[in-house]
């Protein structure tokens, strides 16, 4: 059949080879980066280590409310690229620079609030925890300490969106990777050399993340002045434009801010609802099922960044698409993005399946814990297409700016997995079954997701939603 008038043969080809190149462009630079972040807290864990159980302990329970602390406001990172990118897409790069400085200001003002809360708590966050009376007080001393660092933690979170929201992932990676370093070396001198001991890694870590925050904020201040210079000389005005006002908190913007990202904040605290109902029940099972529950967990984690960065390129993609008025791009770029997800799902499930004698010799000796991780190992490899796919939409329709469908399909999801993982003790059923209430939770996003991706009613088009 002759092709239609005015349609080349070669069109489709041609626009995913553009699309897997532009993937590709911005995707692994954010692999890189998100695995990069997790690297802090096992530089900390392998340096705290040596000073023996108790700190060690005491540094678990710290990083696990600290990691909790930051990780809620993750939408800053997510919500900031998207609407960053819509404008982009617009052609209006001043007005994607203004969108990044409100998302740095709500962080700033979360930051703080965080920190007023963190700071007298901390020992009955502490002990809520359950640590140990040896541990309690190292971890108090972390924690207290480390939340210094978070305004810089959650200003680094929205900075990575607003250049995640230009189309740079390099700029973040070579971030990270400066972090990374910069942390271990302040750790390992700060804690031996200075004999600060557990003390001297939380500093470590709050002078590496404030170093990182830094680093943006000052990219971002460059991209301000530069624009500012761009519009002085296209206006012919004399005398010196005041860059200072792009800096400026600005009230409207900042609430803007938080009302786009209160649906995605909904959205993470129902997924790590999810996830920590699922310890809870592995918990229950006994110390076989919750040890090959934390290294399947460990696992599955891994494997979600590589997904996850797809999706990151597809926030930024997506995003760009809808600001520049061109929907058929949006759902071009959707439809590669999902082969994408399938394909990934497909390789990285193989692996697990093949991999799977030698992860448990890697993680325990104890041959009880390595029979539960095989079984619970094979259901995590058998669910990874369906994982790929899920990852993908829900970039998708973050980069669409979809965020109260997203929050709502969550708590629908929380609504079906809870039931469904509290069941397992009760039947008397094992890990394995837990995991595949896991594949049962994904599996209710896929459909949730499909069904807003099909439904088309996420393609909104504009510089704003």
């Amino acid at each position: 059949m002759a092709p239609a008038p005015g349609r080349s043969p070669r069109r489709a080809p041609a626009a995913r080879r553009r699309h897997d190149r532009e993937i590709l462009t911005l995707a692994l630079p954010a692999f890189g980066a998100l695995v990069a972040e997790p690297l802090f807290v096992m530089v900390d864990s392998a340096i705290v280590g040596h000073l023996g159980t108790s700190q060690l302990a005491g540094l678990g329970v710290a990083a696990a409310l600290l990691t909790t602390a930051v990780n809620v406001f993750v939408f800053l990172a997510y919500a900031t690229t998207a609407a960053v990118a819509r404008r982009v897409g617009a052609g209006d790069l001043a007005a994607a620079l203004r969108q990044g400085v409100d998302g740095i200001w709500l962080a700033l003002l979360l930051g703080g609030a965080v920190i007023a809360t963190v700071l007298p708590a901390a020992p009955a966050l502490v002990n809520l925890f359950g640590a140990s009376g040896t541990a309690a007080p190292y971890a108090t001393t972390y924690l207290r300490i480390s939340s210094l660092g978070i305004p810089a933690m959650l200003v680094v979170l929205a900075a990575t969106g607003v250049l995640r929201g230009l189309q740079d992932t390099r700029t973040p990676l070579s971030v990270a990777v400066g972090g990374f370093a910069a942390n271990a070396g302040l750790n390992a001198a700060l804690v031996y050399g200075a004999g600060l001991g557990i003390a001297g890694s939380a500093w470590g870590t709050v002078i590496a993340q404030n170093g990182m925050a830094a680093v943006y904020l000052w990219v971002v201040v460059r991209g301000i002045r530069r624009q500012a210079a761009a519009e002085r000389q296209a206006a012919a005005e004399g005398g010196t434009h005041s860059w200072w006002a792009g800096l400026r908190p600005d009230a409207a913007g900042i609430r803007a801010c938080a009302r786009t990202g209160l649906p995605l904040l909904v959205r993470t605290v129902s997924l790590r609802a999810v996830l920590m109902i699922a310890t809870a029940v592995a918990a229950r099972l006994g110390d076989t099922a919750i040890a090959a529950h934390q290294i399947t967990l460990t696992v599955w984690s891994l494997l979600a960044f590589a997904l996850d960065a797809i999706a990151i390129a597809g926030q930024a993609i997506i995003g760009r698409c809808l600001g520049a008025d061109d929907p058929e791009g949006a759902r071009a770029a959707c439809r590669r993005m999902i082969e994408w997800g399938v394909a990934c799902g497909v390789v990285l499930g193989l692996l697990v399946a093949l991999s799977r004698p030698l992860i448990g010799p890697m993680f325990s000796s104890d041959p009880a814990v390595r029979s539960a991780l095989t079984s619970a190992l094979l259901v995590v490899a058998v669910s990874q297409p369906l994982c790929g796919v899920v990852f993908i939409l829900d970039g998708v329709l973050m980069g669409a700016g979809d965020g109260p469908y997203l929050a709502w399909s969550m708590l629908v999801t929380l609504a079906v997995f809870a039931p469904a993982a509290l069941a397992v003790p009760a039947i008397g059923a094992g890990l394995t079954v837990l995991w595949w209430a896991m594949a049962l939770m994904m599996l209710t996003r896929l459909v949730a997701l499909w069904l807003r991706a099909r439904s088309g009613r996420w393609v909104v088009t504009g510089a704003a939603r």
